[in-house]
C-alpha cells in the first residue's frame, strides 16, 4: 500500500469560475501562512491563463491524500 499528497490550490477566474492548480508532491510541513502567500503571488502575477480570463481571486487551498491498494502486480 502506498500514498501520494497532492497540493490543490484553488481560485477564481475573471469569469467567476473555480480553477484549481495541482502540485504533485509538496514539501512536507507547508502551512497554511506559506500557501496563502504562494497563491497570492499566483494572482498578483498573473502566471496563468484560463478560458475565463484572468485569475482574479485566491480562495484556498488543501493537501489531498490518495492511498493507493495493488490487487495484483
Amino acid at each position: 500500500m502506498t500514498s501520494d499528497t497532492d497540493l490543490d490550490l484553488i481560485f477564481k477566474n475573471a469569469a467567476g469560475k473555480k480553477i484549481t492548480l495541482n502540485i504533485e508532491e509538496p514539501k512536507s510541513g507547508l502551512t497554511k501562512a506559506e500557501i496563502d502567500a504562494a497563491m497570492q503571488v499566483v494572482v498578483e502575477n498573473n502566471v496563468f491563463a484560463t478560458s475565463g480570463g484572468d485569475i482574479v481571486e485566491a480562495v484556498g487551498g488543501r493537501l489531498r491524500t490518495t492511498t493507493l491498494d495493488p490487487i495484483a502486480e
